[in-house]
């Protein structure tokens, strides 16, 4: 079930300032600010940096391949079939995996940076616009106080002037 969200008040909108939120941040939430959280994320990062590269990839799969000769001369179907699901795939996929991912990860970045300056601007745009509004009802307020301050006298000459 979706979570509502209390409504925003003209005030909070006025003075809210967009945010951008990057990798960094999501780190420290999910492993905290304190100096172990920051331990964990670095060991986290450092080894899933080397796992999930291309290299690693290769690597893994030479060494899925040192195997594969008594795969086959086994002629066992189920233990060829146990080497392919079990050594090759799920040692070669998984930093192949990880490479696909950092880079939809890092596409996803680019794309939050560029839709967080593009929020800013309209942010700022936006506030212009409600800044315009309000001179232009105070102005307009000061005209309706003024016709009502005028007197049938006033709006009769007034009248007969532009008649003329």
């Amino acid at each position: 079930m979706e979570e509502m969200t209390p409504q925003m008040t003209i005030a909070d909108a006025k003075s809210h300032q967009p945010a951008l939120h990057s990798n960094n941040h999501a780190h420290t939430h999910v492993h905290g600010s304190h100096w172990f959280g920051r331990v964990n994320k670095k060991i986290a990062v450092t080894i899933t940096n080397a796992v999930g590269s291309m290299w690693a990839a290769y690597l893994f799969c030479a060494l899925a391949l040192v195997s594969l000769p008594a795969a086959i001369h086994s002629h066992d179907p189920i233990i060829i079939v146990a080497w392919i699901a079990q050594t090759f795939l799920q040692l070669v996929l998984l930093p192949i995996i990880i490479v696909a991912q950092n880079v939809q990860a890092a596409a996803a970045d680019a794309r939050a940076k560029s839709d967080h300056a593009t929020l800013k601007a309209i942010h700022t745009l936006t506030r212009e616009v409600y800044e315009i509004n309000q001179r232009q009802n105070e102005i307009l307020q000061m005209l309706r106080e003024k016709e009502l301050t005028r007197t049938p006298a006033d709006n009769a000459g007034r009248t007969g002037q532009r008649d003329a």
